[in-house]
């Protein structure tokens, strides 16, 4: 339970924090924040990946505990141990990933965990009538409170969320990137319902990247950076242009090599691609060349690196390599055509962890099957690949999991250079390693674009992107909405990402 319940006190804020520091192995991930929500405004929060939003959302949301500062909720200070005590403080989050359970009716999620009844039994009029009342309070009066939520579309799963917020009594409402996935009709409804929770004298914090929603809708914007908050504006100070000045702005040294090198002939072309969520994608990429990927969450980044080598379906378009169509929906294809994936995610889906150095090494390569692999041939290739790539291990019959994140990522590239990879895909090369093995990877890509590769590089740190692309390309959901050059600034990289919409 939380450390005593706050009485409502009119004239505090509903939520204040206070010098609230999170700090993990290596990363501080957020350093002495204040912040303050008051009744009946919308409080936006915007700042770039890994700027430290998500780790002070988890914080006041009782998910992870700080490792100093304070929380108050109604001008009274209060300790969560955990996403129960927010919820009995009158804490809600809604976030992309909608947690409403598709098997149930509507009035079954909204009064989930509230559930009416007597004696052990399940009161389902008084949930239908609760459940009625709380939709037609925020506008959806139409929603049958017996249907199933697997049948409705993410905008009504969001007004269930809302509404099953209001039923446990909240006033504060949390919401992460809410119009990420909806069409723009259904963010209309969206704004008009946050409208009625200010005039309820809710208050609402609003995490989004979306420069347009914010000067629409805030009353406030906070800006994080790097684990800081560096700035809280009122509506009439918040400005694009001045936002974006605070979220940017690193000097990236000399962390990253010189962009000397001589593009030679076009490997890869992507033609009017099209899949789930990219949307008639055209690009190149030369030999010797490193392009890279620019967008914010949502942007569809890791879809297209995913379609073009076969992982996820594409409905139209076409992947060619060295003029040459690559079959497309097959990974198999992809690779004899070429083409590797470093994945965005190592641990899942980029290494084996119970198999070794070796084994890794050799996953995508089929003319090395299991009962040949202890002959010279592949040893070899593999000691010679490991030195390339400077891995750091005892042997190559060590377990890849007891490696460190950066020795780990460095097999992952290095499994595909015995392939004759002609374009290497890098989606988040250095994800989850420390600055020292960073350099080593940006090193490494260097030299292997050198040596002629066509590099495709996506990555949530813009600095990394500008730091290492000779060309970046800008996505916005779905959509290729511009070019830049390797010389472009993160304002100018930004503004093209978080202003430019999409062509209808």
């Amino acid at each position: 339970m939380p450390s005593g319940a706050p009485s409502p006190d009119a004239a505090a804020p509903l939520l204040s924090v206070s010098g609230l520091s999170k700090h993990f192995p290596g990363v501080r991930a957020l350093t002495d924040v204040s912040f303050d929500l008051k009744r009946g405004e919308v409080h936006c929060l915007i700042g770039e990946n890994g700027a430290g939003k998500s780790t002070f959302v988890k914080l006041i949301a009782g998910a992870q505990k700080p490792d100093a500062g304070t929380i108050a909720v109604r001008g009274k200070s209060v300790v969560l141990n955990g996403p129960r005590d927010a919820k009995a403080l009158g804490l809600a989050f809604i976030f992309q990933e909608l947690s409403v359970v598709d098997g149930l009716t509507v009035a079954e999620n909204i009064v989930l965990g509230d559930e009416p009844g007597r004696g052990g039994h399940f009161d389902r009029d008084v949930a239908e009538t609760t459940a009625r009342r709380l939709l037609a309070g925020i506008g959806f009066d139409g929603l049958d409170p017996a249907t199933r939520v697997g049948r409705l579309s993410t905008a009504e799963k969001q007004a269930v969320m809302i509404a099953k917020a209001l039923c446990a009594n909240a006033d504060v409402i949390v919401m992460d990137e809410p119009t990420s996935p909806l069409e723009e009709q259904e963010v209309r409804r969206l704004f008009a319902v946050i409208a009625t929770l200010k005039a309820a004298g809710k208050g609402i914090i609003y995490v989004s990247h979306k420069m347009r929603e914010i000067e629409e809708i805030a009353d406030r914007v906070t800006v994080f950076k790097d684990g800081r908050k560096v700035a809280t504006l009122e509506r009439a100070e918040a400005e694009p242009r001045e936002l974006i000045r605070l979220m940017v702005g690193r000097d990236l040294g000399d962390v990253f090599p010189s962009k000397s090198r001589q593009p030679g002939p076009i490997v890869l072309s992507v033609e009017k691609l099209s899949g789930a969520r990219i949307h008639d994608i055209s690009l190149s990429v030369r030999s010797g060349e490193i392009v890279g990927i620019a967008g914010l969450v949502g942007a569809g980044r890791t879809e297209l690196m995913r379609s073009i080598f076969g992982a996820d379906t594409v409905s139209s378009g076409r992947v060619l390599i060295d003029g040459k169509p690559v079959t497309p929906n097959s990974v198999r294809r992809a690779i004899g055509s070429g083409l590797g994936l470093v994945p965005e995610e190592r641990r899942a889906q980029g290494i084996v962890g119970v198999l070794s150095v070796f084994d890794n090494l050799l996953l995508p390569w089929t003319e090395f099957p299991a009962s040949r692999r202890e002959t010279g041939a592949p040893r070899a290739v593999a000691q010679r690949t490991a030195q390339t790539m400077d891995v750091r291990t005892p042997s190559l019959d060590q377990r890849i999991s007891l490696l460190s994140g950066g020795n780990q990522q460095k097999v992952v590239v290095g499994k595909w250079l015995a392939m004759k990879t002609r374009v290497l895909l890098l989606d988040e090369p250095t994800r989850g390693v420390d600055i020292g093995a960073k350099r080593e990877i940006y090193r490494i890509i260097d030299e292997l674009a050198r040596q002629g590769l066509a590099i495709l590089l996506v990555s949530s740190e813009l600095p990394e992107v500008i730091g290492l692309a000779d060309r970046i390309i800008v996505l916005n959901q779905g959509h290729l909405v511009g070019e830049l050059p390797g010389t472009a600034t993160e304002p100018e990289v930004m503004e093209l990402s978080m202003l430019h919409e999409p062509a209808a």
